[in-house]
């Protein structure tokens, strides 16, 4: 038969309980530290890599801006001729065109004017769906933030070195013309009856 239970008994238990307690706390409150150090050296390492990032992202918005500068360069000077080739008899031509007018701000790679007409130019190192997209709306916003070309016939073209796949039909297919390097020089690439979209 089992002896009764005194109060010094329950006063021990009590006591081995508080000494769980008390470890179970310790544990607990070692492991919340630990979690919190984790967390600030995750926090930590985070900053550094948005860091990094903003760094990297920097670089390569540096990188296609003078890659795509590289692209005017060669399709200004060669614009005249490509244009005069297919019945457009520019006269003049301007580069980094821009307005801020009716709330709209806009900047054109190259504009190639005549009395009429007018063709613009966006070059691009690598031509992107997106991209073609985004320039036929600049063009549907272009006579507003242009207003001195509302009597103007405009057409667009769009340039690059690289040309994603399938990106040069979709661009002809919008009345785009698709410019790209041949040799050491730039062409239009569109078919002889192609005609552009005003």
């Amino acid at each position: 038969m089992s002896e009764p239970l005194t109060i010094e008994d329950i006063y021990k238990l009590f006591e081995k309980t508080n000494e769980k307690f008390e470890e179970s706390r310790q544990e607990y409150d070692r492991r919340a530290a630990e979690a919190d150090r984790r967390a600030a050296e995750l926090d930590r390492r985070l900053a550094e890599l948005d860091k990094a990032s903003k760094r990297t992202m920097r670089a390569v918005d540096a990188l296609t801006t003078r890659w795509g500068r590289f692209v005017e360069q060669l399709v200004e000077p060669a614009i005249v001729r490509l244009l005069q080739t297919r019945g457009i008899d520019v006269t003049q031509v301007a580069s980094r065109v821009r307005s801020r007018k009716q709330g709209l701000a806009m900047e054109i790679d190259i504009v190639a004017i005549n009395g009429q007409e007018m063709v613009a130019v966006e070059c691009k190192s690598r031509l992107s769906y997106d991209d073609v997209n985004n320039f036929i709306s600049k063009l549907e916003q272009f006579k507003l933030a242009f207003p001195q070309y509302n009597n103007f016939q405009l057409y667009g073209a769009v340039a690059g070195i690289e040309i994603d796949e399938g990106i040069d039909r979709y661009a002809y297919q919008k009345g785009l013309f698709v410019i790209k390097p041949s040799g050491d020089t730039v062409e239009i690439i569109n078919s002889e009856q192609f005609k552009p979209q005003s």
